[in-house]
C-alpha cells in the first residue's frame, strides 16, 4: 500500500482472489487504525502541498495520468478482470473510461473559477467591489467498492486532485490492485508522494479514524445504504457524497419499440453480472405488450454467454463470492414460496449464476424491495401510467429508471414524475458517460458524482469584497 509516501508492507496480509478462477492471485498488507492515523497525519502536510499546485500542474498531472492509463489500457483490463467480476471486454471499457475520467477532471481544474459580485444592488454599498474564488476542502476521504475497481476510484480521487486536495483512499477489500495500479500512474505522472495515501485491509478496521477526523473536510463513498448509514453517523460535521445503490426500475409502454426494450433491458439487468447499482431490477411492460416483450427479452438473454472473464466470447463473468450467491438464490427460493415463477434462469454454479427472469414476485419480498446485486430482473404489468409511475416510485430507492416509450408527451411526463436522480429515455437505466451528474434520491444516497458536481463539492467559494475609499490627493 502507499503510506506517508512510501510503498509500505506488512507481515499481516489479505488475500485478494479471482472470484472466476476463486485462487488467489495476490495479497496486500492488512492495514490498520495506526496505519490510517499514519495516513491523516501525511494528508496533513500533503494537503498543503496539493493546494499549493498551480491549475496547470493539476491539469498537467491529471493529464499525463489519463495518458499513462491509456498507453497500458490492456495491462489494466487485465487487472481488472483479474481481480474482478467483469468480463475483458466490460474491464476495457472501464479502463478508457478511467482515462476519460482523469482527462475530463484536467479540464474542469481549468475550469474551476468565481464570479464578480454586485455589491451595489444593495442601497449604501456603491464603494463596494467584490468576487468569488473557489478554494480545496483540504483532505478528501474516499472509500470504493468492487465493481468498478478502476473507475470509481478515478471518480474520487481525479476530482479531488483537481481541486487542490489531499487524498486517502481505502479501495474495496476484493479488488484493490486496481486502486494501486492507478495510484502507481499518478505518482509517476509527477503527483507529489504525500498529496495521496492508498492505504488497504479491512474497512470496520482501517476506517474509524478517517471517518472520525476532524482534519478529514469530505467522505466520498460508493457502497451499501447499511454501510453509508454507519458512515453518515460516524463522519460527523464533514461533507458527505453516498451512492447508496438502487433498485432500477425499467418502464415499457405499449408504444415502445419492443426489439430495443428488450434489448436494453437484457442488457441492463446483465451487464457485469448485475452487479452495478444501475442494473435493470424491476421491469414494468404494459399487459397488452407483456407476451411480446417477454418472448423477445428471453431469446434475447438466452444468447448470453456465461463463463470465462478472459474469453472474448464471454458476456457475463461471476459473482464476486459465492456467499453472494447463494444469498440471491435464497431470495429467489423465498419468492418463489410467496408464488413467484422463475421464468428464466433461477440456478447458479459455485460464483457463477445465470440470467435469471422472475414473475409474480410479491412486493413485500425481498426480490422486490431491496438491491440484489446480481442478475436477476422481476417481470410486472401495469394497465396505465399512473400505475407504471406508482410502481416505479414505491421501493426506498430512486437512483436512474429507464422508460422506453415513442409518445414525447409521456416521455416528459414520466421525467417531471418519477422520483429519481436520472430518468433515461429509450435507453437502459444503466446509460452514464462520466461527465453527467450521477446519484440519487431516498436510500439511493446524497450529491451528486460527475466530474463536474465533484469538484465542486470538493472545494468552496470564498467571498472576498473591496470598499474602495475615495482618497483625495
Amino acid at each position: 500500500m502507499f503510506l506517508a509516501g512510501e510503498w509500505t508492507h506488512r507481515s499481516q496480509v489479505i488475500e485478494v482472489d479471482d472470484p472466476g478462477a476463486g485462487e488467489t492471485i495476490a495479497t496486500v498488507p492488512k492495514g490498520t487504525a495506526e496505519d490510517m492515523e499514519t495516513a491523516l497525519n501525511t494528508a496533513i502536510e500533503g494537503k498543503k502541498i496539493a493546494a499549493g499546485l498551480t491549475t496547470k500542474q493539476r491539469m498537467d498531472i491529471l493529464a499525463n495520468t489519463a495518458q499513462l492509463v491509456d498507453d497500458n489500457v490492456e495491462e489494466a483490463a487485465q487487472l481488472i478482470a483479474t481481480e474482478g467480476i467483469k468480463t475483458i471486454n466490460e474491464a476495457r471499457s472501464e479502463a478508457s473510461r478511467a482515462a476519460e475520467t482523469l482527462r475530463l477532471s484536467a479540464e474542469e481544474a481549468r475550469r474551476l473559477t468565481g464570479e464578480t459580485i454586485n455589491f451595489d444592488q444593495v442601497s449604501g454599498n456603491a464603494d463596494r467591489h467584490g468576487y468569488t474564488f473557489r478554494f480545496p476542502l483540504g483532505i478528501i476521504g474516499a472509500i470504493t467498492p468492487f465493481n468498478d475497481p478502476l473507475n470509481l476510484v478515478a471518480h474520487k480521487i481525479a476530482p479531488a486532485i483537481a481541486g487542490g486536495n489531499a487524498v486517502i483512499l481505502k479501495p474495496a477489500t476484493q479488488t484493490p490492485l486496481s486502486a494501486l495500479w492507478l495510484t502507481e500512474k499518478l505518482l509517476e505522472a509527477g503527483l507529489p508522494a504525500k498529496v495521496m495515501n492508498t492505504i488497504t485491509g479491512s474497512g470496520s478496521e482501517v476506517t474509524p479514524p478517517l471517518l472520525e477526523s476532524r482534519e478529514v473536510r469530505m467522505i466520498t463513498f460508493t457502497g451499501g445504504i447499511e454501510a453509508g448509514e454507519k458512515i453518515a453517523k460516524q463522519a460527523g460535521l464533514k461533507k458527505l457524497s453516498m451512492e447508496l445503490g438502487s433498485n432500477s426500475p425499467f418502464l415499457v409502454f405499449k408504444d415502445a419499440n419492443l426489439d430495443k426494450a428488450a434489448e436494453a433491458a437484457v442488457g441492463g439487468a446483465y451487464g457485469a453480472g448485475g452487479q452495478n447499482c444501475l442494473s435493470v431490477q424491476r421491469i414494468f411492460v404494459h399487459k397488452e405488450v407483456e407476451q411480446s416483450f417477454t418472448d423477445k427479452f428471453i431469446e434475447k438473454a438466452k444468447q448470453l454467454v456465461t463463463g470465462d472473464k478472459k474469453s472474448e466470447d464471454t458476456d457475463m463473468g461471476p459473482l464476486i463470492s459465492e456467499d453472494e450467491a447463494k444469498s440471491i438464490m435464497t431470495n429467489i427460493e423465498n419468492a418463489k414460496e410467496q408464488g413467484a415463477e422463475v421464468l428464466l434462469g433461477g440456478d447458479h454454479s459455485n460464483r457463477f449464476m445465470y440470467p435469471t427472469l422472475v414473475k409474480h414476485v410479491p412486493k413485500d419480498s425481498t426480490l422486490y424491495k431491496e438491491e440484489i446485486f446480481g442478475p436477476v430482473a422481476s417481470l410486472h404489468t401495469f394497465s396505465d401510467y399512473d400505475e407504471a409511475i406508482r410502481s416505479a416510485n414505491e421501493v426506498n430507492f430512486g437512483l436512474q429508471v429507464g422508460v422506453f416509450t415513442n409518445h414525447l408527451q409521456t416521455a416528459h411526463k414520466a421525467a417531471h414524475d418519477l422520483h429519481v436522480g436520472g430518468v433515461i429515455i429509450n435507453d437502459s437505466s444503466d446509460f452514464r458517460v462520466d461527465a453527467m451528474p450521477f446519484g440519487g434520491v431516498k436510500g439511493s444516497g446524497i450529491n451528486r458524482e460527475g466530474v463536474h458536481n465533484a469538484i465542486m463539492d470538493m472545494t468552496e467559494p470564498r467571498v472576498v469584497s473591496f470598499k474602495i475609499e475615495d482618497d483625495e490627493q
